[in-house]
Formats: structure tokens, sequence, C-alpha cells
């Protein structure tokens, strides 16, 4: 079964997940490094916990105005705007307060994670609420996803990755050293936007297959395995987008073989064995690497 999921030999809906999983995997992977280079991952946990008083709020507009509730495409329009106020809090803040960057993510998250589930709470007591399904979007599920709801997730995620690779030269001068970057003629606020807009539509698009909680998880695992392989910033993207697009792929894959599993947690756990197999194995800085360096240097 496995054999076949890999192969893509499980039916048309699977092969739409995996393919869309693994193009999400490789736009997370890439998108990601630029917030791990930079120091910002915790940027991304607030946003993807602001997403949820967003789908929320989408979910009650969408009944009220006799549509479905359910609908993908109104769910995640709701998602990047509840997402992109957040973002907006986290930046006004840090920028106009004396809390640090990491208070204010703190802040936010909880404040808007907070008032997400009692809006959810408040969904289930509905009569068109009961079988919303809006839970899922907490950790991910692709069971029940539609043609559509998956072309939407892969064609998300390529966009997401061209305009990374776009944009990859700025955001890679504003991670290292914004005041270089700043001599250079670079408007550092203007890149730093435009890699937090990333990270919220990467989070925004991979919320129905791996959830709010764990987006996070695919945003900075790949590249912080992928930063034990090579010292070249070119080299860590291109490798977390690989890491990033064999977890997604192969955790789709193992969840499509076992459909008790969930889809997300899977994805993230073949990324946490990539990071562990890369911890310990890397040539030069993994663990058994640094070991024996430091046995031949006793010796």
């Amino acid at each position: 079964m496995l054999i076949d999921a890999l192969t893509l030999q499980l039916g048309y809906n699977a092969t739409l997940v995996a393919i869309g999983a693994g193009l999400l995997g490789a736009a997370s992977g890439a998108v990601g490094t630029f917030l791990f280079l930079a120091k910002r991952a915790l940027v991304s946990d607030a946003v993807s916990h602001a997403t949820l008083p967003g789908i929320a709020l989408a979910f009650l507009t969408m009944v009220a105005l006799g549509g479905d509730g359910r609908a993908l495409p109104g769910l995640l329009l709701g998602a990047a705007l509840s997402a992109g106020v957040g973002l907006v809090c986290v930046s006004w803040l840090t920028a106009r307060t004396r809390l640090t960057e990491d208070a204010a993510i703190g802040a936010v998250l909880s404040v808007f994670f907070g008032a997400g589930v009692v809006l959810l709470t408040v969904i289930q007591t509905l009569g068109a609420g009961r079988q919303a399904g809006l839970e899922t979007f907490l950790l991910g599920a692709t069971a029940g996803m539609l043609r559509a709801d998956a072309l939407i997730i892969a064609l998300g995620g390529a966009l997401v990755l061209a305009l990374a690779f776009l944009l990859r030269r700025p955001m890679l001068m504003v991670a290292f050293d914004p005041g270089y970057a700043t001599t250079q003629g670079v408007n550092v606020r203007r890149v730093e936007m435009a890699m937090m807009v990333l990270a919220m539509a990467i989070t925004v698009v991979g919320l129905k297959v791996v959830g709010l909680i764990l987006i996070v998880a695919l945003l900075i695992i790949p590249p912080a395995a992928a930063r034990f392989w090579t010292d070249r910033a070119g080299g860590v993207i291109a490798l977390a987008g690989v890491i990033g697009a064999v977890s997604g792929y192969g955790g789709a894959a193992i969840s499509a073989t076992a459909p008790g599993l969930p889809t997300g947690p899977v994805i993230v756990l073949v990324a946490a064995g990539v990071f562990t197999l890369s911890l310990l194995a890397a040539p030069r800085r993994g663990v058994l690497a640094v070991a024996m360096r430091r046995h031949n240097v006793r010796a």
C-alpha cells in the first residue's frame, strides 16, 4: 500500500493530495528559510494562530448570506484577513511600545487564538454549525478534501514558491544584515513585510493540510534540518524546499495508507525524522561528525 501511495497509484484524490502537500512543503521550506535565518521564526506562530477567528467569522458570514459556510475559498479569505490583522498588531506593538517582538507575538497569539476558540464554541451551538468541520483546521484533515480544494492548495503553494524565488536576494540581504541592505538601497521595511506576507500566505494555504497549530513546524523544521548540511544560503533554501517537499509528499502518502492517521501530524513527524537524521549524520555539523573530530583531537 505504501509503495502504491508513493507511486501515485491510490486514486485521483490521493494523488492530488500528495502533489498538493509536496508543493506546500516545498514552499514552506523555502519561505521558512528566510524567517529562520532572520531569527524571526516565532512570527509564523503568531500568524498561524491569528487565522482561527478569521475562519470562524468567514463561516458565520457565508452562512448569514445563505451560502455554504464550508466553502474553502471563503474560509481561506477570512483566515488571510485575520492573519493580516494579527501581523499588523505584532508590528504595531513592536514599533510603538516597549514590548519586545517575542512579547508582542505572545500577546497576539494568545488573544487571537482565544477569540477563535470562543467563536468555534458559538458556531457549534448553531444549527448550521454542528457539522461545519471547522475543527479540522486545527490539525489539518484531507479525508474530505475535494478536487477544487486540492488544486487551490497546490496552486497556492506553487505561487508562493515562485514569489520566494523572485524575492530571494533582497530577503536574504535583509535576513543577514539589514544595515548593509539599507546602504545598498533596499527598503528594509518593505522587504520584511514581503517576508511576513509570504509566511502568512503559506500559512493560510496550508491550513487544510497541516492545520494552524502544526504549520509552524513545516515552516521551521526543513530549514533547520538543511542548515546542518550546507553553509551557503542558496543551498539552505534549495535543500529546505526539497526536505519540505519530501515531508509533505511522504506524509500525505503514509496518511493515505492509514486513513485513521491525520495527515498534518504525519507530515510533521516525517519532517522531524529528516531533522533527526540531519542532526546525527550531517558530515560537518552532525553530532556524530563533531564527536569524531573531538575524538581525533584528543587522540
